[in-house]
């Protein structure tokens, strides 16, 4: 009884971390409400600060489900590439530019999520910690194809730059060019700055 209590209690969790989502998706932060939430998940505004301390600690926890999901992805793609250091690299940078990462509806919600991140210490927090995971994941892998940490660390800015700015565009206007371009686009990056990686 307790486990299935415990699952019923972690569905109902997630029902309002998604309805979260698609609320900011759909209509934004200003547009995204405890009432908005609530009629997505099919619940009672009750329940809602009976599993979180009000809408602010739902969307931060819908962030980090967010980034989670994210993060997952990659890892997922880079353990699918082998062994191989370069293999692994270009399938973890290249996993951005296919669903579920390259989604105009993921777009959306990363967009308003975004626009907290001044204004809300808890999604600042988590967007610094995410994108740190995500820098010093790259370094590894950058270590891994020979490059030295000094060299790792500015070469995995400059391609988390490259990426994201790669898939801003990709999730806002896929006729701007293919995954495929992006992803050529990005290996020859990828392949330039493990030749040359420095950057003074």
């Amino acid at each position: 009884m307790r486990t299935t209590t415990r699952e019923s209690a972690d569905f109902r969790r997630q029902s309002l971390i998604d309805a979260t989502a698609a609320s900011l998706a759909e209509l934004g932060v200003a547009g995204t409400s405890v009432r908005s939430i609530c009629a997505r998940a099919g619940v009672s505004p009750g329940l809602l600060t009976h599993y979180f301390d009000g809408i602010d600690d739902l969307v931060a926890a819908t962030y980090r489900d967010v980034t989670d999901r994210v993060s997952a992805t990659l890892r997922a793609a880079e353990e699918a590439a082998g062994a191989e250091p370069r293999a692994r690299l270009i399938a973890f940078i290249t996993a951005s530019f296919r669903p579920p990462i390259a989604d105009p509806a993921l777009l959306a919600t990363w967009l308003a999520f975004w626009s907290l991140v001044k204004t809300a210490p808890a999604i600042a927090s988590i967007h610094g910690e995410t994108y740190r995971g995500y820098r010093e994941e790259l370094e590894l892998l950058l270590g891994g194809c020979g490059l030295t940490p000094a060299e790792a660390g500015p070469v995995a800015i400059a391609l988390s730059a490259l990426v994201d700015g790669l898939w801003l565009e990709l999730s806002l206007d896929p006729s701007t060019f293919t995954p495929a371009q992006a992803s050529a686009m990005a290996v020859r990056w990828v392949d330039s700055l493990l030749e040359r990686p420095g950057f003074d």
